[in-house]
């Protein structure tokens, strides 16, 4: 075990803030430091790092501790692996002979057996076998000596079963072998999985090796050119990329990162000093993997083959990038050429040229392949069309959406409103493709939708009866209106709406009375028994929503934000939501009529009314940003 004064020794030596920023992108916000949690998908930044104290803090997940407990829990070390870790990066010398391998569990002991075979594949290069094999390769592909080194590139010897006795000469066990995915088992005998590849070592955030990669130089028919570890404890491929331990620093400090489909892209573009590139290995982005990225930068740039027959339907896994908040760029190399061979062709310059040039948004490249191959056919072209629109509606942020239509309208010739009503349908839940008005009106509707309907106009009958009720005596001038109060405010913007709760109705008639008399009311005055059969209404309506903790001020000095710093936005808000949700119960009880009539004879006043509807849906969509889910 590692003694406590190595531990202490450690613990002494490290910076916390500079611990954490190997992992995540902190910003300095007064005396501590902040980010965006490498726990959680968040937009607001709740993860907080103090120097003084020497710990973090994560208010979106609870999480907190010092450097120890923040590598426990982003990259899934267990305690002796963090120490290893902090005294490799801090130059703590920790003696450990071979009878000094206790670990506290398997995860520990698969390291430990994957690193050491790491070894054994580097050694292997210089092997007579390695030298005119694996070196030659090295050298056709211009990988020189630093770039092998520091990807750590090994070679497997052409054997069944080299690794096997390697391992267990120094003593370890089958089982933990196999577990590791370094040896297959068949018919009670055992055997490498890797052999006469190349080895491409795959490394956790930490630098650890966690899998493999292999490829094989051999033209057989009946082996795959490249072959993978399989999943363990410590290799979840779908939450793993590689090269991000070499990049992430390179990533931050560009802020960009270039996605890229094999490891040999990877090592080229480093070759050429383009060091923010990382690969998926092959296989569809994940979301998982878009969170990793997501630690160190906001934006990244794919760079396909040229000749990548199944681009355009990888597209579609394309959409998780958007939906995660992140700008996104993709790159199409000439045909017959992919990241590899260009950059070996251009050099440096050129390449970052090509990418910088020739990068367009997922919304724009999805737009110039429809006018490309899609332009005369109706069919495929709408299709594309709801695809574009699919991918818009995945955007959080409602400004980003609004350009994105407002571009795609312009490019493809469409209405932006048709495109907006498409995107509200898929943002609501509704059926995610255009149909004729006579198959609208047949349809029927959920009672699921109803209840949802139903369910949201309550909840923002109640905000807006909340808002009077707690605000009705407060000064509230709002720009170019004549309305000094909240509730001249209010009783205006209602004016047109009809409220279904009879409680509420009733407070705001009490309150409108009460205004006309020039008495300007407030809680107190509901507490008579006149107000009996709303006074539990009165209570609930004015309890506060939330309880602001005094340590977020006084100990964090964090400021938060509370609803009087936006009274006026958030009155106007919720009034818009409840006209929203009230006009598409309209719209629905309008269909359900439509759907009555017989649809060869539809009545010409009903249609203009679902018209007139439907406008002021959409005018009202746009003011909310076009965020429509109930």
């Amino acid at each position: 075990m590692i003694e406590e004064s190595v531990i202490q020794e450690i613990k002494d030596r490290l910076d916390i803030v500079e611990v954490v920023g190997d992992f995540v992108s902190l910003k300095k916000s007064g005396s501590s430091y902040k980010a965006l949690s490498p726990f959680t998908t968040e937009k607001t930044p709740s993860f907080f790092v103090s120097p003084s104290k020497q710990i973090f803090k994560c208010f979106s997940t609870g999480k907190g501790g010092d450097a120890i407990e923040f590598l426990k829990e982003v990259d899934s070390m267990t305690y002796i692996e963090a120490i290893k870790y902090l005294g490799e990066k801090y130059g703590v010398e920790i003696n450990e002979t071979e009878s000094n391998y206790e670990v506290s569990n398997e995860k520990e002991s698969l390291l430990i057996i994957l690193n050491k075979s790491k070894e054994f594949f580097k050694e292997n290069l210089n092997t007579e076998e390695g030298k005119s094999i694996a070196i030659s390769y090295f050298d056709h592909r211009s990988f020189d000596k630093n770039i092998v080194e520091k990807f750590e590139l090994g070679y497997s010897i052409d054997k069944w079963d080299s690794l096997h006795n390697y391992l267990t000469k120094n003593q370890y066990e089958d089982e933990l072998i196999i577990k590791a995915g370094l040896i297959l088992e068949n018919n009670n005998k055992k055997y490498d999985r890797f052999r006469g590849r190349i080895i491409f070592p795959i490394h956790n955030l930490s630098g650890k090796v966690v899998a493999f990669g292999a490829r094989i130089l051999k033209d057989e028919k009946n082996q795959p050119k490249y072959i993978n570890s399989p999943e363990t404890s410590l290799y979840v491929k779908s939450k793993i990329l590689y090269g991000l331990y070499q990049s992430k620093n390179n990533i931050r400090k560009d802020d960009n990162c270039y996605l890229v489909e094999g490891y040999t892209d990877v090592i080229s573009l480093f070759q050429i000093d383009i060091n923010n590139v990382v690969s998926s290995s092959g296989t569809s982005l994940t979301s998982d993997q878009i969170k990793l990225i997501s630690r160190y930068t906001k934006n990244i740039t794919i760079l396909f083959d040229g000749d990548k027959a199944g681009m355009d339907a990888s597209l579609r896994g394309m959409d998780l990038i958007l939906e995660n908040d992140m700008n996104v760029k993709i790159v199409s190399f000439p045909e017959g050429e992919d990241p590899d061979s260009y950059s070996k062709k251009v050099g440096k310059e050129k390449f970052q040229e090509f990418v910088k040039s020739n990068g367009t948004n997922l919304i724009n490249y999805k737009i110039n392949l429809l006018n490309k191959k899609y332009k005369d056919d109706p069919v495929k072209k709408s299709e594309m069309i709801f695809d574009i629109v699919r991918s818009i509606s995945k955007i959080p942020n409602s400004i980003k959406r609004s350009v994105f239509l407002k571009e795609a309208s312009n490019s493809l010739d469409i209405s932006e409103q048709a495109l907006i009503s498409e995107m509200n349908k898929l943002l609501i839940g509704k059926e995610n493709k255009s149909f004729p008005l006579n198959n609208l009106i047949t349809k029927k509707e959920e009672n699921k939708d109803e209840k949802n309907i139903s369910s949201a106009i309550n909840f923002y009958e109640r905000e807006c009866v909340r808002m009077l009720v707690n605000y009705g005596t407060t000064d509230f001038e709002v720009i170019g209106l004549d309305r000094k109060s909240f509730i001249d405010y209010f009783l205006n913007e209602i004016e047109d709406v009809e409220f279904e709760n009879k409680n509420y109705l009733k407070i705001i008639d009490v309150f409108k009375r009460e205004y006309k008399n020039d008495s300007i009311i407030d809680i107190k005055y509901f507490m008579t028994d006149e107000f009996n059969d709303i006074k539990d209404d009165i209570i609930d309506l004015s309890a506060n929503k939330y309880e602001i903790s005094k340590q977020w001020k006084d100990k964090f000095n964090i400021h938060v934000s509370e609803e009087t710093d936006s009274l006026k936005k958030t009155t106007y808000t919720n009034i818009l939501r409840l006209k929203f949700r009230l006009i598409r119960k309209m719209i629905k009880d309008n269909m359900q009529n439509l759907s009555k009539s017989d649809t060869t004879n539809i009545d010409e006043e009903t249609i203009k009314l679902h018209s007139k509807l439907k406008s002021a849906e959409i005018d009202i969509a746009k003011k909310l940003g076009n965020v429509t889910s109930v």
